[in-house]
């Protein structure tokens, strides 16, 4: 299948944004079809090109996060660039920005003038705190955004200081939200006959989509009366569920939500015994005693290698898996076998493993994997002329250092 088939086709996305939350949503977009065209600065900069993994020099981060992506410079804050820029908008359903809020105002590119150069213009603008309120113009980043939401308050040990994860999930999250934001938008507006057609302003905050992941926590607040706290690997709200570990140091997690997958684990350890004890009647119970379970459960497993206790756990049909590095991930047959990883190709590396596109839609192909994120500028020959700039245009515009 070919990527003019997919869902977006057609769509036609200007990225303007920088590091990763609201590129990640037009590159997701571009997952599904759309064109997106990654605009810079005429020198660069942008601060993933310089995030871990570089490999020699050459920026791996920048080359999955924006695969499939045409690459052009302009600086928006020339008058000539801005008009150039507010000509390149006609063409575009989409725009994506991540500058302080005003940033873009600052620069003579408000909604207004955004919207008289293209009524139909969709604009996502994705910020930390979002366009509104006392801390709008705030930077943030990920780790910000993971700690202002309460995530990092319940990752961590019991009594020990909250952690992060070593990748930046809140800005991953709030990519995720904004291509769904995109996809409502775009959903909304073509619905219209075109006359009627106008391009709606999104305004996403990164802290509040991390938020919005912790669903039951601000009633269980207000009603119950409870604030969730670090509890380890070990989930407070059904039991068992937990990391355990293997006589032979492998680490994978259980989880036995509702009563028949915890008889399935009684019979997996050969302790159906307890479906009798009190202690562990029903969720509420085995809650009340969770280290007493836990610890039962954490002897059996410490008594013998992973591959037995896999077996016994497997022919309960117990839910649990091991605790998987990238390389496990990748050597993973059942990952292998769903096409999993794709080879993304690139001029200097020849291809680039990174994920398939997520999801799948049944009855189609898998389209030609996308080429790695772009040069700075790569592309500009190709949209500029088909914006009708020729050559010697082009050459005065670089000379200016506009493009």
């Amino acid at each position: 299948m070919s990527r003019a088939d997919l869902p977006l086709r057609g769509v036609r996305i200007l990225d303007m944004a920088t590091v990763l939350a609201a590129p990640f949503s037009a590159t997701l977009c571009g997952d599904m079809g759309a064109e997106v065209v990654k605009l810079e600065l005429p020198a660069g900069g942008d601060p993933l090109r310089g995030l871990t993994p570089v490999h020699e020099g050459h920026p791996l981060f920048w080359k999955t996060a924006n695969r499939g992506k045409k690459g052009i410079s302009l600086d928006v804050r020339k008058a000539q660039g801005k008009a150039l820029f507010l000509r390149l908008v006609r063409d575009f359903d989409v725009l994506v920005e991540n500058f302080r809020t005003g940033t873009l105002d600052g620069w003579g590119l408000d909604m207004r003038t955004l919207h008289e150069a293209n009524p139909r213009l969709i604009v996502l603008r994705l910020t930390g705190f979002g366009q509104t309120g006392p801390y709008a113009r705030r930077p943030g980043f990920a780790r910000i955004f993971e700690a202002m939401s309460g995530f990092t308050h319940l990752t961590g040990e019991p009594g020990g200081p909250p952690q992060h994860m070593n990748y930046p999930l809140g800005d991953v999250v709030a990519g995720l939200f904004g291509a769904f934001a995109i996809s409502t938008a775009l959903a909304e507006r073509n619905a219209l006959p075109r006359e009627a057609q106008k391009g709606a302003e999104i305004d996403l905050s990164a802290t509040e989509a991390m938020a919005r992941l912790l669903d039951p926590l601000a009633a269980e607040h207000r009603i119950g009366g409870v604030v969730r706290e670090r509890t380890g690997s070990r989930a407070t709200y059904t039991a068992p569920s937990n990391v355990f570990r293997a006589a032979d140091g492998v680490w994978f997690t259980l989880v036995g939500t509702g009563g028949p997958i915890f008889a399935r684990i009684c019979r997996a350890i050969g302790r159906e015994d307890l479906l009798d004890d009190p202690r562990f009647a029903d969720n509420a119970a085995r809650i009340r005693n969770l280290e007493a379970l836990d610890s039962l459960i954490a002897q059996w497993c410490a008594s013998q290698p992973f591959a037995e206790l896999a077996a016994q756990l497997d022919r309960q049909e117990v839910p649990y898996g091991k605790v998987y590095s990238i390389a496990d991930l990748q050597a993973d047959p059942h990952m292998q076998a769903r096409g999993a990883f794709i080879e993304l190709p690139d001029a200097r590396f020849g291809t680039v493993p990174a994920p398939a596109a997520v999801p799948r839609f049944v009855g189609r192909a898998d389209p030609a994997p996308p080429a790695t994120g772009p040069e700075t500028g790569q592309h500009n020959d190709e949209v500029y002329a088909a914006l009708g700039l020729g050559g010697e245009e082009l050459a005065a515009l670089r000379e200016a250092k506009v493009i």
